[in-house]
């Protein structure tokens, strides 16, 4: 016995030893490492209001967004205040704010009425339910919602303004997390509530004045859509900003360039730690970084200006029934700077027609553009090899078999390449098209097209940035329709700009790329932005080359020369030094009662162009769609496409 009480002392002794072994080891030699895992794993940081979001300027550094402070009312709970004492600090605020209640919903006042009136629901859950509570098979959560479920409406009906102004204010009292501020007003609040509550803020029970930041817009309505709006967090954006390190209660930008470049806009928020249940500031907040953009404000006023003059303008001619918007973009070629782009819209109202801002559909609209896109057309038929600088052909009408015949708006006779796009010829474009794809017309023969032909056509047609993303800066842009069907027929029409369809943004991209010498370059608005002083600048973004040798580029150019010196752009740009561009007419259908039937043919009105011609300082394109109904279209027309583009051309060189 005394052995074994010994080997059981020596064991107990040892196992001590080791203990303390352990224990100098944690505490002594590994204290420091354990304390700060500690410290991580208990460490509670919560971040505070936002801070004002950052200022947006144009080029020139005209101040267009700033913030303002408004004040709010809000409310934070109380430490250690239960759902009674909460109830009767909203029964007190309410002596002194008014608030909008209308919002209030019935599962807010059935919470509100069971906080407050708890013990005295009792009657509302059976003696059989409450032994089934005892015995576990309820719980309390089950009790709670029999409770809510056997409210009537006349117990809710009873209720006052008051009771019904307090049951809105607690349930926005309840929401969030315990530490984070309850808005309570953020609207209309008066200078006498902002007193008394600042006045007394320590006899309210939680409730004070704090002020948020909203945006101030210097120049109105100018380009206003395009800088975006802000908001709370959507139901759809939810996860994005939570698992980023917003609060759901945070505003962000959710619309154009105020989301386009959140990250770069929003500001810091202060960081606390949570102590005894008390906000320890750990780091201040610091406001968002500025951005500037390529906008040129000023431009921007007097393109917008005459947009809407000349729309309204418009419809003093016969035929423009259906001719309500316009767009413009121009763009500065070697950097891919938009430094101005505008969509307006026409609508009457009483009697007199108003314009309202139609930008925002700028980079989503798509149309059929007409002949603008011959540049691309010539640049297939000379990389093919199917046409050569200075090749004449004869522009007659032709057909081919089981088709209509085809013509040019008139019999041009024989015509260079040059002369094809200074007079806008269909036929050279389809006699390419045969070209390329290896065929020998003759009147009414059978032509059949490879979808390789196609091919060949949309790769260039690409790299010039038609039927692709332009990849501006913005959060939304259409392609725009790619068709399907590679009939030899639609092979023509595509060759003219009658089959696909584009934005204006890629018209814009496509100009931009003949006048920069062949490099596709994305357009941008942002310019530069500062971030902790310093200054960051965007550097143009050359997205492909064009797949044509220079000669053919250089070919092309002089026939868009051509067009604004002698050819149909005649005067389209003014008195602008030089220009070079090109015009153009397609043929559009609409459904005009909305019966799902399309009933009336269109045309619309296109043309890009730059200046000047040697060393190009803007490029410019503009697209009037159904600008007249094609049935009038020989007795009536509106020249609205041809005045806005000079007019916006001269103006850009008189105030640049």
């Amino acid at each position: 016995m005394q052995k074994r009480i010994n080997f059981l002392g020596i064991v107990i002794v040892f196992s001590f030893s080791i203990v303390l072994i352990r224990l100098f080891y944690l505490i002594v030699m590994n204290g420091e490492y354990y304390e700060e895992k500690l410290s991580d794993m208990t460490y509670n940081v919560v971040l505070g209001d936002s801070t004002p979001r950052g200022r947006i300027y144009d080029r020139n550094m005209n101040l267009l967004v700033d913030n303002r402070s408004v004040p709010v009312i809000y409310y934070n709970n109380v430490l250690n205040s239960d759902r009674l004492e909460e109830i009767e600090y909203a029964y007190n605020i309410i002596k002194y704010i008014d608030v909008d209640y209308s919002d209030l919903t019935v599962d807010d006042i059935k919470d509100f009425l069971i906080d407050r009136d708890n013990n005295s629901l009792d009657y509302k859950i059976t003696e059989e339910e409450w032994k089934l509570l005892d015995s576990r098979k309820l719980t309390s959560k089950d009790i709670y919602n029999l409770k809510v479920e056997r409210i009537t409406d006349k117990e809710i009906e009873s209720l006052n303004d008051d009771d019904l102004m307090v049951a809105y204010i607690y349930s926005l009292m309840k929401k969030g997390y315990y530490y984070e501020d309850k808005i309570i007003k953020s609207e209309n609040i008066t200078d006498k509530e902002i007193a008394y509550i600042s006045e007394n803020y320590d006899h309210l029970g939680g409730f004070n004045v704090k002020y948020k930041w909203e945006r101030v817009y210097l120049y109105g309505d100018t380009f206003r859509s395009m800088l975006g709006n802000i908001s709370s967090i959507s139901k759809e954006d939810k996860n994005y900003y939570l698992n980023n390190g917003y609060n759901l209660n945070d505003i962000v930008g959710s619309s154009y360039l105020e989301k386009q470049y959140e990250d770069i806009l929003k500001g810091k928020k202060a960081k606390y730690e949570i102590v005894n249940k008390k906000l320890k500031l750990v780091e201040d907040g610091k406001r968002g970084n500025d951005i500037v953009l390529t906008i040129d404000i000023n431009l921007q006023q007097q393109v917008e200006k005459i947009l809407e003059e000349e729309l309204i303008n418009a419809k003093s001619y016969g035929a423009t029934n259906y001719y309500d918007h316009a767009f413009v973009v121009i763009q500065e070629p070697n950097t891919g700077e938009i430094l101005a782009m505008s969509g307006k819209q026409i609508i009457k109202k009483g009697g007199k027609y108003e314009a309202y801002d139609y930008t925002q559909n700028i980079a989503t609209d798509t149309m059929t553009v007409g002949s603008v896109v011959k540049g691309a057309s010539m640049s297939v038929g000379y990389q093919s090899g199917a046409i050569k600088i200075g090749e004449y052909m004869y522009d007659d009408c032709i057909k081919i078999y089981s088709k209509p015949k085809k013509c040019s708006w008139k019999k041009l006779g024989r015509i260079n390449d040059l002369d094809a796009l200074a007079y806008s010829s269909n036929i050279f474009q389809f006699k390419t098209a045969f070209k390329v794809a290896n065929f020998k017309y003759s009147y009414n023969k059978k032509f059949e097209v490879d979808e390789s032909v196609f091919n060949t056509y949309r790769k260039m047609f690409n790299d010039y940035g038609l039927g692709v993303k332009t990849e501006i800066d913005l959060p939304l842009e259409t392609v725009g329709t790619i068709g399907k069907d590679t009939s030899s027929d639609l092979l023509l029409n595509y060759t003219i700009g009658q089959y696909d369809t584009y934005t204006i943004l890629q018209l814009s991209q496509y100009i931009t790329t003949i006048a920069s010498n062949g490099n596709r370059i994305k357009p941008h608005l942002l310019k530069e932005y500062y971030e902790d002083g310093k200054k960051i600048e965007i550097e143009p973004v050359i997205l492909n080359r064009v797949g044509l040798d220079e000669k053919y580029l250089k070919r092309i150019q002089k026939g868009f020369r051509g067009v604004m010196s002698y050819g149909l752009g005649k005067n389209y740009m003014g008195s602008v030094d030089t220009p070079a561009g090109k015009t153009g007419t397609s043929q559009s259908f609409m459904d005009t009662n909305r019966d799902g039937v399309i009933d009336t043919a269109t045309l619309t009105n296109t043309f890009v162009g730059y200046a000047p011609y040697e060393n190009p300082k803007m490029t410019i394109a503009v697209v009037s769609p159904n600008i007249v109904y094609l049935d009038a279209y020989k007795t009536s027309r509106s020249y609205a496409n041809k005045r806005i583009a000079r007019r916006i051309s001269e103006k850009f060189f008189k105030i640049s």
